[in-house]
């Protein structure tokens, strides 16, 4: 189920809906029409003017929003990022990066680039009410005031909100930035997150006695900070090695021809979960548990690998650094490669193997 709808591009990077912002439109229009002045238009005596000033000021705090990720998009293709989309869902905008830069500089410059946006937006136009209602006489009384102000006051929360240092929000990645000047990268990412737990977990006591809202950021962030956490130290630890030094060059295989019942035997008594599949000599593809989990036991006969088999194969070479085998299968939510080069299969490459890495080297 597509859970993401596209809705342009920007700078190359493309711009999507997420379902969650859909459902969170009406909500926030509704707390603009039922909110009094001046942060709101329940005072607003035709119905249809109040709901579509609400749901005007909505979407475009939502392109502010927007604008906040863009700022961040463009220092992190400044430093040669790959961004594969940024994406508007329940609480935002989410910029998908495939890593941040591990220059303390460079990641200072890209988390602040967000929050400033915000902060020019804000003050911007809260001047440009200032120099308007200086020269007209009751614009101060208008809704044009009203919603600028509204848009304004809210950037300006957005971006000092955005700098508190709960990583991996803004603030703590410039947390981490200042950590990585005086320690290792690893280290600095297990103090940020640390600090980025201890502050989710406090914004969650306030969410349990003042606004659930809270608890659910907290939730979030707490989250965010332990997956990063991780996901850092696994990155830069299998930086060490490359794919050769993990992978496994006795490589099984299965034949195309042979059922389903056949191959979760197979399965059973070699213990591995997934195998490419050959005819002959020529690769045809990858089968894995998950490939056949599904399929009725009394259909298991019948049916063939080739018909349930994975024919567009992800690989990697031997001599790719192990960390680049790790994000392409967390890219692709698989929890295998093979391993290929010059054309021929020289191994597979498991995620398993690599959390035995892991395991050995923090051992």
């Amino acid at each position: 189920m597509r859970t993401s709808l596209k809705i342009g591009t920007i700078m190359g990077i493309p711009i999507k809906l997420h379902i969650t912002f859909l459902l969170i439109l009406p909500v926030f229009a509704l707390v603009f029409a039922t909110n009094p002045a001046p942060f709101g238009f329940a005072d607003v005596p035709s119905l249809g003017m109040n709901y579509a000033l609400s749901l005007l000021t909505t979407i475009l705090l939502f392109a502010c929003i927007l604008l906040h990720e863009l700022g961040h998009s463009y220092f992190a293709k400044k430093y040669g990022v790959t961004i594969k989309d940024i994406t508007l869902l329940l609480f935002g905008g989410v910029s998908s990066m495939e890593e941040i830069p591990r220059d303390p500089s460079q990641e200072f410059k890209m988390a602040l680039a967000g929050p400033l946006v915000s902060f020019i937006i804000g003050f911007a136009l809260l001047a440009m009410n200032s120099i308007i209602d200086s020269s007209i006489s009751g614009y101060s009384d208008g809704l044009i005031y009203r919603m600028f102000l509204i848009l304004g006051s809210i950037n300006i929360v957005l971006g000092a909100f955005n700098l508190l240092p709960a990583f991996p929000m803004d603030g703590g990645r410039l947390l981490r930035a200042w950590y990585a000047k005086r320690m290792s990268y690893i280290k600095a990412t297990h103090y940020a997150a640390y600090f980025g737990k201890m502050f989710a977990f406090i914004m969650g006591i306030f969410g349990l006695l003042a606004n659930p809202w809270l608890l659910l950021i907290a939730f979030f962030v707490y989250i965010g900070a332990s997956e990063e956490d991780k996901s850092t130290t696994v990155t830069v630890l299998l930086e060490r090695y490359t794919v050769k030094d993990i992978m496994s060059d006795k490589v099984v295989s299965v034949s195309d021809d042979i059922s389903v019942e056949e191959l979760s035997k197979f399965m059973f008594e070699n213990k591995h979960m997934g195998y490419p599949v050959m005819k002959g000599n020529s690769l045809k593809g990858i089968v894995t548990f998950t490939d056949i989990r599904n399929i009725l036991p009394h259909e298991r006969f019948a049916v063939l690998v080739s018909d349930v088999m994975t024919r567009d194969i992800i690989s990697v070479s031997s001599k790719d650094v192990a960390s680049e085998a790790f994000k392409v299968m967390t890219l692709n939510n698989i929890g295998r490669v093979l391993v290929i080069d010059d054309g021929e299969l020289v191994g597979i490459l498991s995620r398993t193997d690599l959390m035995r890495t892991l395991m050995l080297l923090n051992e």
